[in-house]
C-alpha cells in the first residue's frame, strides 16, 4: 500500500493543475474585459483634463492663477461660461442707441498706442495720435504730470483713455495698466515716447512689413538727424525697406557678421518699441515692478521674440520717426546760482541728475536680477547660448 500512496498523490496534483489551467484559461477573457475598462477610464479621465486644460486656456490666456498666488479654487463657485479672464480698453456707452448699434458692424479697434504726455508736449502728441487714429488705433495717454483736462479740446481726446500718475515713468505706467489680459483684444501694442517726430512714418504701412517679414518686436528706424541716438542699429538706412542687423566696427562694441547679441543684432530700443500680442505678454512679464526707469530692458527684450530674436526682431526704415529727445519728466535741469544766492537759501536740486543717477542704480539692479534668476533657475536654458553652440560644432 505504501508504493502507491506516492503514485495516488502525483495522479491527483496532475488533476489539480490541469483543473488550474482550465481555470487560468477561463480567467484570460475576465481579465481582457477588466483591462478594456480600465483603458478606457484611463483615456476618459487623460481626455477630460485636455479639455479641462484647453478651456482653462482660452478662459486665461494670459492670466493663470498660479502667477498671481491665487487658490486654483477661487473660481470654483462660479460657472466655467461667465468666468471673462480678459479685457480691454475699449469706451462703452452707457445706454445704448440706434446708432451705437449700426456702429457694431464696423472693424474694432485691433492696435493700441500708448504714450506718457506731458501738456509741454502736446502739439507734437495731436501730431502722432492723427496718424494712428484714422487706422483705428485705441489710444492710452498716461499724464505723468497731472494736466489731463488742458487735452480735452483736442477732437479724438474725448475717444481716448486718460490715466493720470504724477511723475510716474512709461514703464511705471505700463506695468500697471497694460497687463496682458487687458491689451489682449489688441494685435500689436505701440508703446512710445512722447517725443518724436512722425512726418515720415505711417503706422498701417508699418504693420504691414512688420507681419509681411515675420517680426514680433520692432521700431521704426531713426532719422539721422535725430538727437539722443544710442545705437546704430536704430540709424535709418535709406537703402532698405528694414534691417534686423547693424555692421560698424567703431566704438566698443563691434559689429558683424558672426555678430549674434544685441546691440548689433536682436535689438529695439526703449523710445519707440512695438509688441506683437504674445511679445508683450512676455515683456510685461520682464519689466521689473520697482524699477520704474526700465534701463537693462532694452538688452533682454530678445529673449521675448517669440523664436531667433536675429529673425524676429527688427527696425524698419522705410517707415522712420525723428527723435527730439526732449528731456521733459522731471523737468529742466536746474539753473546755476551765484555765490551769493547760495548763501542765501539750498542749492537747488538737480532733477535730471538724480533721474539718471537712479536709471544707473536700476540698470545695476537689474543685471544682478537677471543673473540670480539664471542661476536659481536650473530647468532654464538660454536658447541663444545653445543656437551659438550648435552653430559653432556645425
Amino acid at each position: 500500500m505504501r508504493a502507491f500512496i506516492p503514485w495516488r498523490w502525483l495522479l491527483r496534483k496532475r488533476h489539480l493543475l490541469f483543473d488550474g489551467g482550465l481555470c487560468e484559461v477561463k480567467m484570460k477573457p475576465f481579465m481582457g474585459i477588466i483591462c478594456t475598462v480600465m483603458l478606457f477610464i484611463v483615456y476618459r479621465t487623460t481626455n477630460y483634463q485636455y479639455q479641462q486644460t484647453e478651456m482653462e486656456s482660452r478662459l486665461h490666456p494670459f492670466f493663470t492663477l498660479k502667477e498671481a498666488g491665487i487658490a486654483s479654487t477661487s473660481l470654483n463657485g462660479l460657472p466655467r461660461g461667465i468666468i471673462q479672464a480678459t479685457s480691454d480698453l475699449e469706451l462703452k456707452p452707457l445706454w445704448s442707441t440706434s446708432s451705437s448699434k449700426s456702429k457694431k458692424s464696423v472693424v474694432s479697434p485691433h492696435n493700441l498706442l500708448a504714450i506718457p504726455v506731458g501738456i509741454k508736449q502736446k502739439h507734437n502728441v495731436d501730431a502722432i495720435a492723427r496718424k494712428f487714429v484714422p487706422e483705428n488705433f485705441t489710444i492710452i495717454l498716461f499724464h505723468y504730470d497731472g494736466h489731463m483736462d488742458g487735452w480735452s479740446d483736442l477732437e479724438w481726446s474725448n475717444k481716448a483713455i486718460h490715466v493720470i500718475g504724477q511723475n510716474q515713468t512709461k514703464w511705471w505706467f505700463a506695468k500697471r495698466f497694460l497687463h496682458p489680459a487687458i491689451v489682449s483684444a489688441y494685435d500689436y501694442i505701440f508703446l512710445w515716447d512722447e517725443d518724436l517726430g512722425v512726418k515720415n512714418f505711417n503706422p498701417k504701412r508699418y504693420l504691414e512689413i512688420m507681419k509681411s517679414e515675420g517680426l514680433e518686436i520692432s521700431q521704426p528706424a531713426l532719422d539721422p538727424n535725430s538727437t539722443g541716438i544710442h545705437h546704430r542699429i536704430t540709424v535709418r538706412s535709406k537703402t532698405n525697406k528694414f534691417h534686423r542687423r547693424v555692421y560698424d566696427i567703431r566704438g566698443s562694441v563691434k559689429c558683424s557678421d558672426a555678430s549674434e547679441e544685441p546691440p548689433c543684432t536682436g535689438f529695439v530700443e526703449g523710445m519707440a518699441p512695438v509688441f506683437s500680442r504674445s511679445a508683450w505678454h512676455c515683456a510685461w512679464h520682464l519689466i521689473q515692478n520697482d524699477l520704474v526707469h526700465g534701463w537693462g530692458m532694452d538688452m533682454k527684450l530678445g529673449y521675448c521674440a517669440q523664436g531667433d530674436r536675429t529673425k524676429k526682431v527688427g527696425v524698419i526704415d522705410s517707415e522712420y520717426i525723428v527723435h527730439k529727445s526732449i528731456q521733459s519728466l522731471g523737468g529742466q535741469s536746474a539753473k546755476k546760482v551765484s555765490k551769493s544766492e547760495l548763501l542765501i537759501k539750498k542749492q537747488p536740486v538737480d532733477m535730471r541728475s538724480e533721474i539718471r543717477r537712479q536709471s544707473t542704480s536700476e540698470l545695476q539692479i537689474f543685471k544682478r536680477r537677471w543673473e540670480q534668476a539664471v542661476k536659481e533657475d536650473k530647468d532654464w536654458v538660454d536658447p541663444f547660448q545653445k543656437d551659438k553652440k550648435t552653430r559653432s560644432l556645425v
